[in-house]
């Protein structure tokens, strides 16, 4: 067995082989190491400006709306798979809040609970709605920050939710 290490949510993965995807926070494979080689960006002494704070509180505002949506469609889905797929989306998101507050050095996210759809056409439309502008503000935050470890940020969080809308589009199709 092997301990791997995803450089963007810091946490730590167990098994033969380096996952495709983080399991946690979505990020892609680059960004996760071999626990020595692991840097996790939070960890990392690079000073982020008000700007790029401004932006994570945005990220963060984003991602705990994402939590709450999600975890209220988890519960009104009438099919398991798409139960379990809201689920995996509300952590994946809150995963993402939590990382801002290791930046941020802020307290663990708290969720409000929010009021959602009982059309299951329409939640998958507001997802991928989400997610797209998700994708897009993300690249932005990107090319906008002149940190190192936002930029990271900001692209692995761009690349998880095109993803994430990759995914609602095929059950749009």
């Amino acid at each position: 067995m092997n301990v791997y290490i995803c450089e963007i949510c810091g946490d730590a993965y167990i098994g033969e082989e380096k996952p495709t995807d983080c399991p946690f926070c979505g990020a892609k494979r680059n960004f996760i190491k071999s626990e020595k080689e692991a840097q996790p960006i939070f960890l990392r002494q690079e000073k982020i400006g008000d700007e790029t704070k401004k932006r994570m509180l945005e990220t963060y505002k984003l991602e705990t709306n994402a939590v709450a949506i999600y975890n209220c469609m988890a519960e009104k889905a009438k099919e398991y798979s798409q139960k379990a797929m809201y689920k995996r989306l509300a952590k994946v998101e809150m995963e993402h809040a939590t990382i801002v507050t290791k930046f941020l050095a802020m307290s663990r996210p708290e969720i409000e609970k929010r009021d959602c759809s009982n059309d299951e056409k329409k939640n998958f439309q507001i997802t991928a709605e989400l997610e797209e502008n998700a994708t897009v503000l993300y690249a932005q935050f990107n090319r906008f920050s002149s940190e190192k470890v936002a930029k990271i940020f900001f692209t692995a969080l761009s690349q998880v939710e095109k993803n994430h809308l990759d995914l609602i589009n095929q059950f749009l199709r």
